[in-house]
Protein backbone atom coordinates (compact mmCIF):
# COMPACT_ATOMS: atom_id res chain seq x y z
CA UNK A 1 0.00 0.00 0.00
CA UNK A 2 1.41 3.48 -0.90
CA UNK A 3 2.70 5.88 1.61
CA UNK A 4 0.52 9.18 1.49
CA UNK A 5 2.25 11.49 0.21
CA UNK A 6 1.09 15.41 1.13
CA UNK A 7 0.03 16.85 -2.78
CA UNK A 8 1.35 14.31 -4.62
CA UNK A 9 1.37 16.19 -8.08
CA UNK A 10 3.44 18.54 -6.37
CA UNK A 11 6.57 15.73 -6.84
CA UNK A 12 5.13 15.64 -10.41
CA UNK A 13 5.78 19.18 -11.04
CA UNK A 14 8.85 19.09 -8.37
CA UNK A 15 7.69 21.58 -6.19
CA UNK A 16 10.01 22.54 -3.84
CA UNK A 17 10.70 25.00 -1.02
CA UNK A 18 12.60 27.97 -1.99
CA UNK A 19 13.38 30.61 -4.92
CA UNK A 20 10.86 32.40 -6.47
CA UNK A 21 11.64 34.34 -9.65
CA UNK A 22 10.54 37.88 -10.22
CA UNK A 23 9.33 39.20 -13.86
CA UNK A 24 10.52 42.63 -15.16
CA UNK A 25 7.83 45.58 -16.84
CA UNK A 26 6.05 43.46 -19.88
CA UNK A 27 4.52 44.65 -22.94
CA UNK A 28 1.18 43.99 -23.77
CA UNK A 29 2.77 41.18 -26.59
CA UNK A 30 4.31 39.70 -23.28
CA UNK A 31 1.41 39.44 -21.43
CA UNK A 32 -0.52 37.94 -24.54
CA UNK A 33 2.31 35.24 -24.84
CA UNK A 34 3.13 34.45 -21.21
CA UNK A 35 -1.01 34.16 -20.82
CA UNK A 36 -0.71 31.20 -23.87
CA UNK A 37 2.09 29.59 -22.36
CA UNK A 38 0.37 29.64 -18.90
CA UNK A 39 -2.78 27.88 -20.42
CA UNK A 40 -0.51 25.65 -21.92
CA UNK A 41 1.28 24.64 -18.72
CA UNK A 42 -1.72 24.38 -16.84
CA UNK A 43 -3.76 22.09 -19.43
CA UNK A 44 -0.13 20.07 -19.98
CA UNK A 45 0.50 19.32 -16.33
CA UNK A 46 -3.00 19.65 -15.11
CA UNK A 47 -2.09 21.98 -12.54
CA UNK A 48 -4.39 22.50 -10.28
CA UNK A 49 -6.67 26.55 -10.20
CA UNK A 50 -5.21 27.06 -6.78
CA UNK A 51 -1.83 27.57 -8.13
CA UNK A 52 0.17 30.33 -9.23
CA UNK A 53 1.87 30.41 -12.59
CA UNK A 54 4.54 33.51 -13.55
CA UNK A 55 6.26 33.09 -16.25
CA UNK A 56 10.11 34.82 -16.14
CA UNK A 57 12.12 36.18 -18.23
CA UNK A 58 13.66 34.66 -21.52
CA UNK A 59 17.47 34.04 -21.74
CA UNK A 60 19.56 32.34 -24.22
CA UNK A 61 19.87 28.50 -24.18
CA UNK A 62 22.30 25.99 -25.94
CA UNK A 63 19.48 24.88 -28.59
CA UNK A 64 19.65 26.54 -32.03
CA UNK A 65 16.18 28.72 -32.17
CA UNK A 66 14.87 28.35 -28.55
CA UNK A 67 15.20 30.46 -25.44
CA UNK A 68 15.27 29.08 -21.96
CA UNK A 69 11.62 30.27 -20.41
CA UNK A 70 11.25 29.77 -16.47
CA UNK A 71 8.16 29.41 -15.36
CA UNK A 72 7.25 29.34 -11.74
CA UNK A 73 4.94 27.17 -9.74
CA UNK A 74 3.61 28.57 -6.60
CA UNK A 75 1.10 27.57 -3.64
CA UNK A 76 0.45 28.23 0.27
CA UNK A 77 4.34 29.58 0.31
CA UNK A 78 6.17 27.28 -1.70
CA UNK A 79 7.43 27.13 -5.26
CA UNK A 80 10.17 25.50 -7.60
CA UNK A 81 10.91 26.84 -11.21
CA UNK A 82 10.26 24.71 -14.22
CA UNK A 83 12.46 25.70 -17.13
CA UNK A 84 10.97 25.29 -20.40
CA UNK A 85 12.31 26.08 -24.27
CA UNK A 86 10.23 28.77 -26.23
CA UNK A 87 10.86 29.17 -30.08
CA UNK A 88 12.13 32.43 -30.68
CA UNK A 89 9.26 33.01 -33.09
CA UNK A 90 7.29 32.55 -29.57
CA UNK A 91 4.80 29.83 -31.11
CA UNK A 92 6.23 26.36 -30.19
CA UNK A 93 6.80 25.78 -26.42
CA UNK A 94 8.82 22.66 -25.50
CA UNK A 95 10.29 20.97 -22.52
CA UNK A 96 13.72 19.89 -21.82
CA UNK A 97 15.18 17.79 -18.96
CA UNK A 98 18.62 16.53 -19.24
CA UNK A 99 19.78 12.76 -16.48
CA UNK A 100 23.41 12.71 -15.63
CA UNK A 101 23.88 9.22 -16.57
CA UNK A 102 27.15 8.71 -13.90
CA UNK A 103 24.50 9.72 -11.56
CA UNK A 104 21.92 7.20 -12.01
CA UNK A 105 20.68 6.82 -8.28
CA UNK A 106 19.12 3.42 -9.19
CA UNK A 107 22.42 2.03 -9.66
CA UNK A 108 23.95 3.71 -6.77
CA UNK A 109 22.06 1.83 -4.01
CA UNK A 110 23.70 0.68 -1.00
CA UNK A 111 23.75 -3.07 -0.62
CA UNK A 112 26.89 -2.34 1.56
CA UNK A 113 26.39 -5.38 4.22
CA UNK A 114 23.21 -6.80 3.05
CA UNK A 115 23.51 -10.66 2.91
CA UNK A 116 23.20 -11.83 -0.30
CA UNK A 117 21.52 -14.67 -1.80
CA UNK A 118 22.79 -16.60 -4.53
CA UNK A 119 26.47 -16.16 -6.15
CA UNK A 120 28.17 -12.96 -4.93
CA UNK A 121 30.08 -12.19 -7.91
CA UNK A 122 27.16 -12.77 -10.07
CA UNK A 123 26.83 -9.93 -12.73
CA UNK A 124 23.21 -9.14 -12.36
CA UNK A 125 21.68 -8.04 -8.98
CA UNK A 126 18.39 -8.02 -8.09
CA UNK A 127 17.66 -5.93 -5.05
CA UNK A 128 14.10 -6.03 -3.51
CA UNK A 129 13.16 -3.08 -1.33
CA UNK A 130 10.77 -5.43 1.33
CA UNK A 131 8.41 -5.06 3.46
CA UNK A 132 8.04 -8.39 5.74
CA UNK A 133 4.70 -8.05 6.53
CA UNK A 134 3.09 -7.02 3.38
CA UNK A 135 1.07 -9.44 1.70
CA UNK A 136 2.52 -9.07 -2.23
CA UNK A 137 5.83 -9.20 -0.96
CA UNK A 138 5.28 -12.46 -0.10
CA UNK A 139 3.76 -13.41 -3.17
CA UNK A 140 6.95 -11.98 -4.75
CA UNK A 141 9.28 -13.68 -2.32
CA UNK A 142 7.95 -17.08 -3.52
CA UNK A 143 8.25 -16.33 -7.09
CA UNK A 144 12.00 -15.16 -6.63
CA UNK A 145 12.46 -18.01 -4.31
CA UNK A 146 13.20 -20.99 -5.46
CA UNK A 147 12.03 -20.41 -8.64
CA UNK A 148 13.74 -17.82 -10.26
CA UNK A 149 16.97 -18.27 -8.14
CA UNK A 150 17.01 -22.44 -9.73
CA UNK A 151 16.35 -20.73 -13.35
CA UNK A 152 19.33 -18.50 -13.15
CA UNK A 153 21.26 -20.70 -10.48
CA UNK A 154 24.51 -18.87 -10.17
CA UNK A 155 23.94 -15.75 -12.56
CA UNK A 156 22.22 -13.50 -10.43
CA UNK A 157 22.60 -12.21 -6.75
CA UNK A 158 19.50 -11.25 -4.70
CA UNK A 159 19.63 -8.86 -2.07
CA UNK A 160 16.98 -7.23 -0.30
CA UNK A 161 16.83 -3.85 1.35
CA UNK A 162 14.07 -2.50 4.01
CA UNK A 163 11.07 -0.46 3.39
CA UNK A 164 8.49 -1.43 5.93
CA UNK A 165 5.03 0.38 5.45
CA UNK A 166 4.53 0.64 9.43
CA UNK A 167 1.59 2.83 8.85
CA UNK A 168 -0.62 -0.25 7.93
CA UNK A 169 1.55 -3.08 8.64
CA UNK A 170 1.94 -2.62 12.32
CA UNK A 171 4.82 -5.31 13.11
CA UNK A 172 6.92 -4.91 9.95
CA UNK A 173 9.28 -2.59 11.28
CA UNK A 174 9.56 -5.00 14.36
CA UNK A 175 10.19 -7.68 12.00
CA UNK A 176 12.69 -5.60 9.79
CA UNK A 177 14.82 -4.87 13.00
CA UNK A 178 15.48 -8.68 14.18
CA UNK A 179 15.91 -9.64 10.46
CA UNK A 180 18.85 -7.24 10.76
CA UNK A 181 19.91 -8.71 14.29
CA UNK A 182 20.07 -11.75 12.78
CA UNK A 183 21.88 -10.64 9.35
CA UNK A 184 24.62 -8.91 11.91
CA UNK A 185 25.33 -12.82 12.79
CA UNK A 186 25.03 -14.94 10.15
CA UNK A 187 23.66 -14.83 6.33
CA UNK A 188 21.91 -17.95 6.24
CA UNK A 189 20.00 -17.10 9.42
CA UNK A 190 18.67 -13.60 7.86
CA UNK A 191 17.49 -15.69 4.90
CA UNK A 192 15.74 -18.40 6.87
CA UNK A 193 14.06 -15.86 9.39
CA UNK A 194 13.13 -14.43 6.01
CA UNK A 195 11.21 -17.00 4.20
CA UNK A 196 9.63 -18.01 7.35
CA UNK A 197 7.72 -14.73 7.69
CA UNK A 198 7.36 -14.75 3.80
CA UNK A 199 5.25 -17.69 4.65
CA UNK A 200 3.28 -17.26 8.19
CA UNK A 201 2.49 -13.61 7.68
CA UNK A 202 -1.43 -14.54 9.31
CA UNK A 203 0.34 -16.75 12.70
CA UNK A 204 2.51 -13.78 13.24
CA UNK A 205 -0.42 -11.21 13.17
CA UNK A 206 -2.47 -13.80 15.29
CA UNK A 207 -6.14 -13.87 15.30
CA UNK A 208 -6.69 -11.23 17.41
CA UNK A 209 -4.65 -8.98 16.12
CA UNK A 210 -2.27 -8.60 19.23
CA UNK A 211 0.90 -6.56 18.57
CA UNK A 212 2.39 -7.34 21.62
CA UNK A 213 1.87 -11.18 21.04
CA UNK A 214 3.14 -10.37 16.72
CA UNK A 215 6.09 -9.06 18.70
CA UNK A 216 6.69 -11.53 20.96
CA UNK A 217 6.58 -14.14 18.34
CA UNK A 218 8.76 -12.40 15.97
CA UNK A 219 11.53 -12.50 18.85
CA UNK A 220 11.09 -16.15 19.36
CA UNK A 221 10.86 -17.13 15.91
CA UNK A 222 14.43 -14.97 15.41
CA UNK A 223 16.29 -16.33 18.12
CA UNK A 224 14.91 -20.01 16.99
CA UNK A 225 16.89 -19.44 13.80
CA UNK A 226 19.72 -17.63 15.69
CA UNK A 227 20.51 -21.39 17.95
CA UNK A 228 19.88 -23.42 14.18
CA UNK A 229 22.84 -21.13 12.70
CA UNK A 230 24.71 -21.32 15.68
CA UNK A 231 24.82 -17.60 16.23
CA UNK A 232 26.46 -15.67 19.47
CA UNK A 233 22.79 -15.88 21.16
CA UNK A 234 24.30 -12.89 23.75
CA UNK A 235 24.81 -10.71 20.76
CA UNK A 236 21.15 -11.36 19.27
CA UNK A 237 19.30 -10.96 22.46
CA UNK A 238 20.88 -7.48 23.03
CA UNK A 239 20.45 -6.52 19.35
CA UNK A 240 16.55 -7.93 19.79
CA UNK A 241 16.35 -6.41 23.13
CA UNK A 242 17.78 -2.55 21.73
CA UNK A 243 15.31 -2.51 18.94
CA UNK A 244 17.49 -0.19 17.20
CA UNK A 245 15.31 0.89 14.38
CA UNK A 246 17.98 3.08 12.32
CA UNK A 247 19.46 1.17 10.09
CA UNK A 248 15.76 -0.14 9.35
CA UNK A 249 14.68 3.89 8.56
CA UNK A 250 17.33 4.51 6.69
CA UNK A 251 16.89 2.08 3.91
CA UNK A 252 13.39 3.50 3.87
CA UNK A 253 14.83 6.72 3.44
CA UNK A 254 17.01 5.51 0.34
CA UNK A 255 13.55 3.76 -1.34
CA UNK A 256 11.53 7.63 -0.70
CA UNK A 257 14.69 9.19 -2.45
CA UNK A 258 14.42 6.20 -5.63
CA UNK A 259 10.67 7.41 -5.70
CA UNK A 260 9.40 4.07 -3.87
CA UNK A 261 6.10 4.00 -2.89
CA UNK A 262 4.94 0.68 -1.97
CA UNK A 263 6.05 -2.68 -1.53
CA UNK A 264 7.65 -5.05 -2.94
CA UNK A 265 9.93 -2.95 -5.48
CA UNK A 266 12.84 -4.41 -7.59
CA UNK A 267 15.66 -2.87 -9.28
CA UNK A 268 17.18 -5.21 -11.46
CA UNK A 269 20.66 -3.87 -12.58
CA UNK A 270 18.73 -0.79 -12.41
CA UNK A 271 15.70 -1.47 -14.12
CA UNK A 272 12.71 -0.65 -11.86
CA UNK A 273 9.91 -3.30 -11.42
CA UNK A 274 6.90 -2.11 -9.14
CA UNK A 275 4.61 -4.51 -6.95
CA UNK A 276 4.47 -8.91 -7.27
CA UNK A 277 4.61 -9.81 -11.06
CA UNK A 278 4.21 -13.19 -12.34
CA UNK A 279 7.48 -14.94 -13.29
CA UNK A 280 7.79 -14.38 -16.89
CA UNK A 281 7.25 -10.93 -16.68
CA UNK A 282 10.10 -10.90 -13.91
CA UNK A 283 12.48 -12.83 -16.33
CA UNK A 284 12.22 -10.73 -19.22
CA UNK A 285 13.76 -8.26 -17.25
CA UNK A 286 16.88 -10.28 -15.55
CA UNK A 287 17.54 -12.30 -19.30
CA UNK A 288 17.97 -8.77 -20.58
CA UNK A 289 20.04 -7.88 -17.82
CA UNK A 290 22.20 -10.81 -18.48
CA UNK A 291 22.58 -9.82 -21.95
CA UNK A 292 23.37 -6.72 -21.33
CA UNK A 293 26.61 -7.89 -18.80
CA UNK A 294 27.63 -10.40 -21.47
CA UNK A 295 25.82 -13.22 -20.21
CA UNK A 296 23.82 -16.00 -22.11
CA UNK A 297 20.28 -16.32 -20.72
CA UNK A 298 19.39 -20.04 -19.65
CA UNK A 299 17.03 -21.68 -21.97
CA UNK A 300 13.26 -21.25 -21.26
CA UNK A 301 11.91 -23.80 -18.88
CA UNK A 302 8.39 -25.44 -18.26
CA UNK A 303 6.29 -23.83 -16.07
CA UNK A 304 6.31 -24.75 -12.91
CA UNK A 305 3.13 -26.97 -12.08
CA UNK A 306 0.06 -25.25 -10.32
CA UNK A 307 0.52 -24.81 -6.61
CA UNK A 308 4.36 -25.71 -6.75
CA UNK A 309 6.78 -24.14 -4.20
CA UNK A 310 8.09 -20.63 -6.11
CA UNK A 311 5.29 -20.91 -8.63
CA UNK A 312 4.03 -17.33 -10.31
CA UNK A 313 1.15 -15.88 -7.93
CA UNK A 314 -1.91 -15.80 -9.84
CA UNK A 315 -2.40 -11.73 -8.97
CA UNK A 316 -0.08 -8.85 -9.41
CA UNK A 317 -0.20 -5.69 -7.23
CA UNK A 318 1.93 -4.05 -4.51
CA UNK A 319 1.59 -3.40 -0.73
CA UNK A 320 0.22 -0.10 -0.93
Amino acid sequence: MARIHFLAVLLVLGLAAGCRAQSPSQSSNDVSLNRRVEVMVRSQFNVPPDYTVSIGPRTPSNISGYDTLPVTLSRSGKSTVVKFLLASDGKTLARLETFDLDKNPTLNIDIAGRPIRGNPAAKVTVINFDDLECPFCARMHQTLFPATMERYKDKVRFIYKDDPLAEIHPWAMHAAVDANCLAAESPNAYWAYVDYLHTHGEEITGTDRNLSKSFAALDRIARQEGTVAKVDTNKLDACIAKQDESQVRASAKEADSLGVDGTPALFIDGERINGAVPEQQLWLVIDRALRAAGEQPPADAQPAPAGAAGSAPTATGSGK
